[in-house]
């Protein structure tokens, strides 16, 4: 598929604020996917040429977060390493679903990641971390991110939250290396498949550098509210786009 110079930039343009989007709380690729589509990419090839993206962006923000003080490799390691099967069955099962099953698929997710993006946040659990619980559970948010990844994100927030209560910006510390991670078996898949344009995800891939950049430093705490407000507008217009013939 031949991709346009005014194509590109919009997609930059957009990868700017999905990586900002990203970083601060999840949610991204429910603005890059549903772009790519609209531009013509048949929605495997775009679920594929998305992970080009998120592995520069999160390797990029993996690297800022140390810069700025806050690892913790072992734990991220040991949670990401958990996603790894399920990113692999995930992204096998996402190259065999036909098109309008995944974009009725990707409507639905979005719908659902708008009620949890508006919901209430719950306070984490009292008592100790389950830490066995929470790597248990990264094995289902691996299958997921390998089959749609839209708004994996949330999924990490709410297991980490809730399992281990730690706090947003710890959390996003380690989200950024899981989801890096688990990108690499997934891209595999797809790009074995003919399912990426790498071109098209190295340019969306500057902007999400830009945008995750820009969302590590400025983080949740002070910026959470602008988000909600731009997700769930984008949100309605693209889930709303991508349930017509």
């Amino acid at each position: 598929m031949h991709v346009g110079a005014w194509q590109l930039v919009v997609l930059a343009g957009v990868g700017t604020v999905a990586g900002f989007i990203n970083v601060m709380a999840g949610g991204g690729s429910l603005l890059t996917m549903p772009a790519m589509i609209f531009m013509g990419l048949p929605p495997a090839t775009a679920n594929g040429t998305n992970r080009v993206a998120l592995l520069v962006q999160n390797a990029a923000v993996v690297g800022e977060f140390r810069r700025l003080g806050f690892s913790d490799a072992r734990t991220s390691l040991g949670l990401a390493l958990c996603t790894v099967p399920g990113a692999v069955a995930g992204a096998v099962a996402a190259v065999r679903v036909d098109p309008l099953t995944f974009r009725r698929l990707l409507a639905l997710v979005m719908v659902g990641v708008l009620a949890a993006v508006l919901a209430p946040r719950p306070r984490p659990r009292a008592g100790r971390p389950n830490r066995l619980a929470a790597h248990l559970a990264m094995i289902g948010v691996g299958f997921y991110g390998g089959f749609m990844q839209a708004g994996v994100g949330f999924l990490i927030i709410a297991t980490l939250y809730r399992l281990l209560g730690l706090g947003l910006v710890h959390i996003n510390m380690h989200k950024v290396f899981i989801i890096m991670v688990y990108t690499v078996p997934s891209l595999a898949v797809f790009a074995a498949s003919g399912d990426v344009v790498w071109l098209v995800g190295l340019v969306l891939g500057a902007g999400n550098v830009l945008g995750g950049w820009a969302g590590t430093r400025f983080q949740v705490a002070r910026g959470e509210r602008v988000v909600r407000i731009v997700l769930v507008a984008a949100v309605l217009a693209m889930a709303a786009r991508l349930v017509l013939p």
